[in-house]
C-alpha cells in the first residue's frame, strides 16, 4: 500500500507513446508543498490489459458469445484470432523497445496477419521512402494493432479508439443529456477493464481527493464513468476534474447533474486550485484561513440539510495569487509506467511520427503565448493570454532532473509558441552545460529566426519545429492578425531547413471571408514551399469557430453567423454559417491528398485542378513567387548589440613563416583559414573568449572596437573570405 493525499489520474485515452504531462506537472508542484500524490495514466494501463494474450483471448470470446461479428473484415480477423493471440505479447514488447530482434521478421511481411489496414502496405516504399527495418516494422506492427482496434469497434465497443474514447459525447455537447444517458446505461467493455484498474489504484493509495485531468473530448466519458464508480463505492472520497477540456468547454456549466459525479471542477492553472481543495479537505473549519475560499472552482452551492437541488457556484473567493512558473516545481514522472509505453508509426507524416514514435518528456518554456493576437485562437483564456516565461537556467535544471528520473533525453516543449529569445538562451545554456538532448517545439515564423539562430538551436539539439502558416494569403494573414507574411514564412522555413531542423506547417482553410480563389492560391503557395524543399511536413485544418476567440466574441465583424444554442454543459466549438455561402467542405479531400503527395516529393508538376473532382479557378500566384521571396530576403544587418558566439571546435594552429594556418573541423566538414600571425593569434583568442561552452559572449560593437584597437579595416576583415569560412564553421551572430 502506498498511501497518498491525492490520486492524480488521466482517464482513457490520450497517447500510446508517452504520458500526457498534466499529472506530472501537478505532482511536481505538490512536492514543493509536501502534499503526497500518486499518479497514473489509466489509458496505457487499459491498452496493456486489452492488448495482451489474456486480453485478446477474452475479447474474441466476448465477441463470439455476443454474436456481433458482422463485416467481412471482422470475420477475417476473428478467423485468425489464434494468431493474433499468439503474437500480441511479442508485438507489444517490440513496440516498447524490448524485443528489437523481431523487427526483421515483421518487416519481411509474412509474420503478422493482415486485414484491411494493410491494404496500402504495398505502398510503403512510396509513402516512407527507404525506411529502416525498425521503422518499417513499427509501421506494420501499428497496422496490426489498428486491425484489432477496428475489430473492437465493429464487434465489441463502437466507442473505442487508441487516442480517444467516446469522443463524440464530448464534442460540442451543449447539453449534458446524451452523456448522462450513456452513464445510466450498462458499463461498456472498456469500462469493465478500466474500473478494476481504478479500484486497485484507490485501494492502494487511500486518497482523500481524486483529481482527473481531462485534456480532450476523448477523455471525458471515461472520466465521468470513473467518477461515478468512486461516488458509488467510496462516498467519502472527493472527486475533482481539471485540464484542457473543462478549461475551454465547461466554464459556463449550469447542469447540476454534473455534480453527481464531481465535487469540483477547477479551471485554468491547477496548482493553487488543488492546493486550496486539499487545504479545505484537510481542515474544513473556520480556523483555516482558506476555509470555503477556492480559486476558479465550480461546485454545487451548499444547501440546508435535506434540501434537494441547488445551483452551480463559481467560487473564486480566495485572494491568493497564482504561483509564478518558477515556483511550480519540476514535473515529476514517478509512478508512471514509463518503460511500458508503445512507440507506433501510424501515417507517413514526419511531424506526426514525432507525436507517436518514441517517448518524449514534456516541458514548457513559457506559460501562454507571447503574441496572443490570432483571431481564431482562444486568446481570452488563461492558457493563452497569461504569458509567463521561465528562465533558461531553470529550464535546463528541470531538464537535467527529468533526464535523471526518466532515463530519457528527448523533450517536447508544449508551448503555444516558444519565444525566440528564450529559445536562444535555452540553447546557449544546453551547450554551456555540455548535455546531449533532442527537442522540438511550436513556434511562430518570426523574422528573428535568422539562419544563425537556427544553427544555434540545431547545435543544442533542436530537431523540429511546427508553426502556423494558416491560410497562405497575405490578406487573410493580416485579418487573422498572425503578424507574418507568406514571404517571411518562406524565409524562416528556409533558415530552419538549411540548419537541419525539420519544419511542419499548420495549414488552415475555410477562414471567414476566404474566397475559393484564396483557397486555390493558398494551395499553390504550399505547393511551391514543398517543391523548393523549405517545408517537410504539414497538415490542413478546417477553421473552427470557438466561443472564446475574437471571431467567436465578435462574429459579425468577420461575416459569420453563429448558430447559438442553450448552454448548460460544454461551450467552445460553435456551429456557424459563413456569409460567403461557399461550401468549404468540398476542398478537404483535395487539399489533403495533394499535401500527402507533396510531402513525398510527388505531383508538383500536376495542375491544381487534378486534385479536385469539381472545377476550380486557375491560381493567380506567380509560379516563382516563393523562389523570388527566397532570393531576395530582407537584409539582416548586424546591430552593435548583436551577440557573437562560437559553437565550433577550437581550431588547430600551424605556423608557416609569417602566416598562421587555422584548421577548423566540425562533424561534417573541414576548412582552412590562413592569416598573418598577428591577426591569426587575435582570432584564436577571440574564438576562445566567445566559445558557447564558456558562457561568455561579445557584441558585434565590442568586437569592432577590439579589432580596430590593433588593426585597421574592420569591415574588410569581417566580410572577407577568411571570416566567412569561420562563420560557416560555427561563429554565430545572434
Amino acid at each position: 500500500m502506498t498511501n497518498a493525499d491525492l490520486l492524480l489520474l488521466t482517464p482513457p485515452f490520450t497517447q500510446l507513446n508517452t504520458p500526457y504531462p498534466a499529472t506530472a506537472y501537478l505532482k511536481g508542484f505538490l512536492n514543493t508543498k509536501n502534499i503526497t500524490a500518486f499518479q497514473a495514466d489509466l489509458g496505457i494501463e487499459v491498452i496493456l490489459e486489452l492488448f495482451s494474450e489474456k486480453g485478446l483471448t477474452e475479447l474474441f470470446a466476448y465477441a463470439e458469445k455476443n454474436g456481433k461479428i458482422g463485416s467481412d473484415n471482422s470475420l477475417r480477423i476473428f478467423s485468425l484470432s489464434k494468431i493474433y493471440v499468439r503474437l500480441i505479447d511479442e508485438v507489444i514488447l517490440f513496440l516498447q523497445g524490448k524485443n528489437p530482434n523481431l523487427a526483421r521478421q515483421i518487416a519481411a511481411g509474412n509474420l503478422l496477419p493482415r486485414a484491411s489496414r494493410f491494404d496500402q502496405a504495398d505502398d510503403l516504399e512510396w509513402a516512407f521512402g527507404k525506411m529502416g527495418i525498425q521503422d518499417k516494422a513499427k509501421h506494420l506492427a501499428t497496422l496490426f494493432l489498428e486491425d484489432i482496434a477496428d475489430f473492437i469497434k465493429a464487434a465489441v465497443d463502437e466507442n473505442f479508439g487508441f487516442s480517444r474514447y467516446a469522443e463524440r459525447l464530448g464534442q460540442s455537447a451543449n447539453s449534458f443529456d446524451e452523456l448522462y444517458d450513456q452513464l445510466s446505461a450498462p458499463r461498456t467493455y472498456i469500462d469493465q477493464i478500466t474500473l478494476p484498474l481504478l479500484k486497485n489504484k484507490i485501494e492502494k493509495t487511500q486518497p482523500k481527493l481524486v483529481c482527473f485531468s481531462v485534456p480532450f473530448p476523448g477523455n471525458l466519458y471515461s472520466a465521468f464513468r470513473c467518477a461515478q464508480f468512486i461516488k458509488s463505492n467510496y462516498p467519502t472520497i472527493k472527486v475533482a476534474m481539471g485540464g484542457g477540456f473543462p478549461n475551454t468547454e465547461l466554464r459556463s456549466v449550469t447542469d447540476i447533474r454534473v455534480f453527481e459525479f464531481f465535487d469540483y471542477i477547477t479551471l485554468d492553472d491547477g496548482e493553487l486550485p488543488i492546493e486550496l481543495l486539499f487545504s479545505n479537505l484537510k481542515n474544513p473549519t473556520p480556523n483555516n484561513p482558506d476555509f470555503n475560499f477556492y480559486k476558479r472552482t465550480l461546485l454545487l452551492e451548499n444547501l440546508p440539510t435535506g434540501q434537494a437541488g441547488g445551483e452551480v457556484l463559481y467560487n473564486n473567493f480566495s485572494l491568493r495569487k497564482d504561483y509564478p512558473q518558477e515556483k511550480t516545481g519540476t514535473p515529476d514522472y514517478s509512478d508512471l509506467l514509463l518503460d511500458q509505453y508503445i512507440s507506433v508509426i501510424e501515417i507517413a507524416n514526419p511531424m506526426h511520427s514525432l507525436w507517436s514514435d518514441g517517448r518524449w518528456n514534456k516541458l514548457t518554456m513559457a506559460h501562454g503565448c507571447y503574441w496572443g493576437k490570432c483571431t481564431f485562437c482562444d486568446i481570452s483564456l488563461d492558457y493563452i493570454g497569461n504569458y509567463q516565461p521561465v528562465a533558461a537556467k531553470l529550464l535546463v535544471d528541470r531538464m537535467e532532473t527529468i533526464m535523471a528520473q526518466t532515463g530519457e533525453n528527448g523533450f517536447h516543449f508544449v508551448d503555444e509558441a516558444a519565444p525566440p529569445a528564450l529559445m536562444r538562451e535555452l540553447a546557449l545554456e544546453i551547450i554551456r552545460r555540455g548535455i546531449t538532448v533532442s527537442w522540438w517545439t511550436n513556434i511562430r515564423f518570426e523574422k528573428s529566426f535568422t539562419f544563425d539562430l537556427c544553427r544555434l538551436l540545431q547545435a543544442a539539439g533542436c530537431i523540429a519545429v511546427s508553426g502556423g502558416l494558416e491560410v497562405a494569403s497575405n490578406r487573410l494573414l493580416e485579418l487573422i492578425q498572425k503578424g507574418v507574411t507568406v514571404e517571411q514564412v518562406a524565409q524562416v522555413t528556409r533558415n530552419f531547413t538549411e540548419a537541419g531542423i525539420m519544419v511542419h506547417a499548420y495549414l488552415m482553410y475555410a477562414y471567414p471571408t476566404q474566397t475559393i480563389q484564396e483557397t486555390v492560391d493558398s494551395l499553390e503557395m504550399v505547393r511551391q514551399l514543398f517543391e523548393l524543399g523549405v517545408l517537410q511536413s504539414g497538415f490542413w485544418h478546417q477553421f473552427a469557430l470557438t466561443a472564446h476567440s475574437p471571431v467567436g466574441m465578435d462574429p459579425a465583424a468577420y461575416g459569420v453567423v453563429p448558430e447559438l444554442a442553450e448552454i448548460t454543459f460544454a461551450n467552445n466549438d460553435v456551429a456557424f454559417t459563413d456569409q460567403t455561402g461557399i461550401d468549404h467542405d468540398q476542398f478537404s479531400y483535395g487539399l489533403k491528398k495533394s499535401l500527402f503527395n507533396y510531402m513525398h516529393e510527388i505531383g508538383f508538376e500536376f495542375p491544381l485542378q487534378d486534385w479536385f473532382d469539381f472545377p476550380i479557378p486557375e491560381t493567380t500566384v506567380a509560379a516563382d513567387f516563393i523562389e523570388r521571396a527566397l532570393e531576395d530576403p530582407a537584409q539582416y544587418e548586424l546591430k552593435p548589440s548583436t551577440k557573437l558566439v562560437w559553437t565550433g571546435s577550437e581550431p588547430l594552429v600551424t605556423k608557416e613563416g609569417k602566416k598562421l594556418i587555422l584548421s577548423f573541423h566540425n562533424p561534417t566538414n573541414s576548412a582552412e583559414v590562413i592569416l598573418d600571425v598577428a591577426r591569426g593569434e587575435w582570432l584564436v583568442a577571440f574564438l576562445k573568449q566567445v566559445a558557447a561552452d564558456s558562457g561568455m559572449a561579445m557584441t558585434y560593437g565590442n568586437l569592432e572596437k577590439a579589432y580596430v584597437a590593433e588593426f585597421s579595416d574592420f569591415l574588410g576583415f569581417w566580410y572577407g573570405e577568411e571570416m566567412q569560412e569561420v562563420r560557416e564553421m560555427g561563429l554565430l551572430a545572434l
